[in-house]
């Protein structure tokens, strides 16, 4: 009999206590999967972020990372397999049907939850995109399995099980979170909060075709027409080079318009907190944090931005953020590469002058490099 003290029984609560031997069956399960989202012969980007972080988690696995790309023949299936492979991918699942030329819910949900349980996997990633949001959620419905959504990090964990890192508590807190117990354990991922992987010229996997048991005569939902957003393309917030913000620090609707200015004169985007929507200076699509866009450019300008954590998580992937404020303890000036401390109403006018006279037309791209 050993005159050691027992160990202490895990608390209440804990992963420790909540852990379970994984059902016989689920260790069927295996590899790594990601939505290629693609509309129109367009593929979202964070579909080629998603295979960057998809094939960090795949050789940490030991398994290997595939694609799924879905929608009709003759839609840029193909060319986006190709791109797959370029970004990682070891093999492409191309579940092409006629019912999946337009996304519509309950065509891409079947196709997918059948394409899961023919093949199994143990991860399945998706961006939190408008579609991606919808179809994940309908998948793992389906599949009844977990969803942890608008992740800002994930990782393999000691058991090998997939950890999910988002921001809870209006950002207050970063929460993660473990499906244990069901398969396959899956995530959304918010476009630009992952880097963008180095494109592999040339590399090339496994093409796998999957035939979806599906008819148009079951679909409820019928498209009827098609009308693009004339804006969509006005709007490259998330993937702009250079982005410059204001706050309520500049203190009038008035007043945000230096930002717009110093934006245009160096050739970049503008954007602004999330009480500046609320006040009604900026549109939405303009917000940039954790409820709005993330981004991650080269050179960030932040103009009277106090920057709460809820800022920072859409920030913190820039290569040099500009911090201009007048409060030296402002939460901003803790991770940014430049503090200046002094009133950004004075400032951008003088900042946006110094940039016109150094950069023409021509050059301003230099800012950026």
């Amino acid at each position: 009999m050993s005159d050691k003290p027992a160990a202490p029984a895990p608390a209440a609560g804990s992963r420790a206590s909540m852990k379970k031997e994984l059902p016989e069956h689920f260790k069927a399960y295996k590899h790594v999967w990601v939505l290629v989202e693609q509309e129109r012969g367009q593929v979202h980007p964070v579909s080629w972020e998603l295979l960057g972080e998809g094939r960090k988690l795949a050789d940490q696995l030991g398994v290997e990372l595939a694609g799924v790309v879905m929608g009709a023949a003759g839609t840029g299936t193909l060319e986006a397999a190709a791109e797959a492979f370029a970004y990682g991918a070891d093999l492409v699942y191309l579940v092409e049907h006629e019912t999946l030329r337009d996304y519509r819910n309950e065509p891409y949900s079947k196709a997918m939850t059948d394409l899961v349980n023919a093949h199994k996997p143990e991860i399945l990633l998706l961006g939190a995109t408008t579609l991606g949001r919808d179809l994940a959620g309908s998948v793992a419905t389906t599949l009844l399995t977990g969803l942890t959504a608008d992740c800002t990090e994930l990782a393999v964990d000691a058991d090998k099980s997939l950890a999910a890192t988002r921001p809870t508590f209006g950002g207050s807190l970063l929460c993660t979170i473990y499906t244990l117990n069901f398969r396959p354990q899956m995530a959304t991922v918010r476009p630009r909060v992952m880097k963008m992987p180095e494109r592999q010229e040339g590399r090339t996997g496994r093409v796998v075709p999957f035939a979806p048991d599906l008819s148009e005569a079951d679909i409820v939902t019928k498209l009827l027409s098609f009308l693009p957003d004339r804006t969509s393309t006005k709007n490259n917030l998330a993937y702009a080079d250079v982005v410059v913000a204001g706050g309520l620090g500049l203190q009038s609707a008035e007043n945000f318009q230096l930002v717009r200015r110093l934006a245009a004169t160096l050739g970049a985007e503008f954007g602004g907190s999330r009480p500046l929507v609320q006040k009604g200076w900026i549109p939405s699509d303009r917000q940039i944090g954790q409820t709005g866009k993330t981004i991650r450019p080269k050179l960030y300008i932040a103009a009277g931005i106090s920057g709460a954590i809820q800022h920072r998580v859409g920030v913190d992937g820039a290569d040099m953020i500009v911090a201009i404020n007048t409060d030296p303890n402002a939460p901003i000036m803790d991770f940014a590469h430049v503090a200046i401390v002094t009133d950004a109403v004075r400032f951008l006018p003088a900042l946006t002058d110094a940039v016109a006279r150094r950069f023409s037309p021509h050059t301003r791209d230099r800012i950026a490099g």
